[in-house]
């Protein structure tokens, strides 16, 4: 049996997610629909295809009635269970982050669509039997552990977006072609579909990071994590320039959890899944950016794959700071074009290291600057100096230089820690 079905054999087995092989959908799964004539449209809505990067949970920017009332609580044993019980056959389900979300076991079907809402609640049976429809008139077999998303994409609510996972080929797919930044990451010169394959993987794996509950963790898929996160600590000990997309701590810290990690294989344990989905993720998307696999790969974090130079012309601005600050920014310029390689950062380390070590530098300017601003202070104090013009604006100009240096050296360590403001990308980018 090849293991890229272990998911999906799995889940048939044991999760009340996929029906039993003997079900009547053990065979295919096709909604009996009405007929059609417009592509992708019901009534008023229109599907089209999104990825899992394009679901706002974290954005949506909900907010709770801010208003204070004791809840009275009913006699009797305490029982919430109407609440939490399904809805028009969509079950309620609660993430690891805390997040609710919607799934239809006979449809199979996810959402984070208000489906308690009776009119929303059916035009996502509705979607979902036109997303069907569409993959039967599109000549798409669909197996039944194969699932379908669906998410709302504007206010009005009259575009909705899907896509199908496939458990066995660990990939997302759509009943039409489909062009997308969200599955290419921006990545140049991409030819085959073996290259495809890692960016549609790394966005399945995105999938189960969103919807981890009521799966059953492969065994497979724990020791393939195992091996590449060793592999790259061990990479780390003997070569500096490993394209690994962790750091040497992280890789530290993901061996640590392996052994919890093992002993949650075959569990229904939704967050040993996510957990292990976030760093198949990565993996994946690392493969993708360094042409895994492919003629010309990337192996190891210096190289460029399209002959980029990494050198920018300096202009005469650049050069005369560069000369005032005694070839700090040249030196800073060069050490961040050795991290920063066809526009993005191969190797998290040798950024922390360079963030490190830039932080410890800010630092002494700061204490060093601190320290002349009080030299400065103290010495306007003195009697005889107040007497001497020369020595008076000699002090001030000092004292002015230390308040720069202070307030641009706080400048730059705030652009560090505001790590939301100023993710690592960025600020390479706005250094550069």
């Amino acid at each position: 049996m090849s293991h890229a079905a272990t998911f999906r054999n799995q889940v048939l087995q044991n999760s009340p997610l996929t029906p039993s092989p003997g079900s009547e959908l053990s065979a295919v799964y096709y909604p009996t629909l009405p007929e059609r004539s417009v592509l992708g449209q019901s009534l008023d809505t229109t599907l089209m295809p999104i990825t899992p990067r394009q679901i706002g949970r974290y954005d949506r920017n909900v907010k709770i009635r801010n208003e204070y009332v004791a809840f009275e609580i009913e006699k009797g044993p305490f029982d919430c269970s109407k609440e939490l019980a399904p809805v028009m056959g969509w079950e309620l389900l609660t993430h690891p982050d805390g997040a609710l979300f919607f799934y239809h076991p006979y449809k199979r079907v996810f959402t984070e669509a208000n489906v308690r809402d009776p009119a929303i609640a059916t035009r996502m049976g509705k979607a979902a039997e036109k997303a069907y429809e569409e993959a039967r008139n599109a000549d798409i077999v669909l197996h039944p552990s194969n699932e379908l998303v669906l998410e709302f994409m504007d206010q009005d609510n009259k575009y909705i977006g899907y896509y199908f996972v496939d458990h066995d080929k660990r990939v997302i797919f759509w009943f039409e072609a489909h062009e997308s930044h969200y599955v290419i990451f921006g990545v140049r010169g991409v030819e085959r579909k073996a290259h495809v394959r890692y960016a549609l993987e790394s966005q399945y794996w995105k999938f189960i990071e969103q919807y981890p509950n009521r799966r059953f963790l492969p065994k497979d898929v724990v020791v393939r994590l195992k091996e590449v996160v060793m592999h790259a600590h061990a990479e780390y000990i003997t070569d500096e320039k490993s394209v690994s997309p962790f750091a040497s701590d992280e890789t530290a810290s993901i061996l640590s959890l392996m052994d919890l990690l093992m002993g949650s294989i075959n569990k229904d344990h939704e967050h040993s899944i996510r957990i292990v989905a976030r760093c198949m993720k990565r993996i994946t998307r690392a493969s993708f950016r360094n042409f895994s696999g492919q003629p010309i790969a990337r192996l190891d974090a210096e190289q460029s794959l399209y002959g980029d130079s990494n050198t920018c012309p300096k202009t005469i601005l650049f050069r005369v700071m560069d000369l005032i600050m005694f070839g700090s920014p040249d030196a800073h310029s060069k050490a961040l074009r050795m991290i920063r390689v066809d526009s993005s950062i191969i190797q998290m380390r040798r950024y922390r290291n360079f963030i490190d070590s830039l932080n410890g530098e800010w630092n002494g300017y700061t204490i060093f600057s601190t320290v002349m601003l009080a030299v400065d202070i103290s010495f306007l104090s003195v009697p005889i100096v107040q007497t001497q013009t020369f020595a008076i604006l000699i002090s001030y100009l000092s004292t002015l230089c230390a308040v720069g240096s202070l307030v641009v050296t706080l400048g730059f360590a705030r652009q560090v820690y505001d790590s939301q403001r100023y993710p690592h990308r960025r600020l390479v980018s706005f250094i550069l």
